[in-house]
């Protein structure tokens, strides 16, 4: 699927996991990863962090090894591509 795609069908989703004031915690990350491994393509809303809402975005897709798709306002797109037989 290509960033295209991927950003039309980010338009029709509801955040589904908030980053709140405990910032990137390990409860957070775990949620996150969880959330990209049932649907692939999912959004977040940070609540609060104006100033370190890019960096953070960029974090979190390193740490999860999800692709950061886009990044506006207070929402970012992480995907991540279904794992393949071989892979599990």
């Amino acid at each position: 699927m290509n960033l295209r795609e991927l950003k039309s069908r980010a338009q029709l989703l509801k955040p589904l996991v908030k980053l709140g004031k405990a910032g990137a915690s390990p409860e957070f990350l775990a949620e996150l990863r969880s959330a990209l491994d049932r649907h692939g393509l999912v959004k977040i809303r940070f609540e609060g962090f104006k100033e370190e809402r890019k960096t953070l975005s960029k974090e979190i897709a390193a740490t999860t090894g999800a692709s950061l798709i886009q990044q506006v306002g207070h929402t970012a797109v992480f995907h991540l591509p279904p794992k393949t037989p071989a892979e599990s």
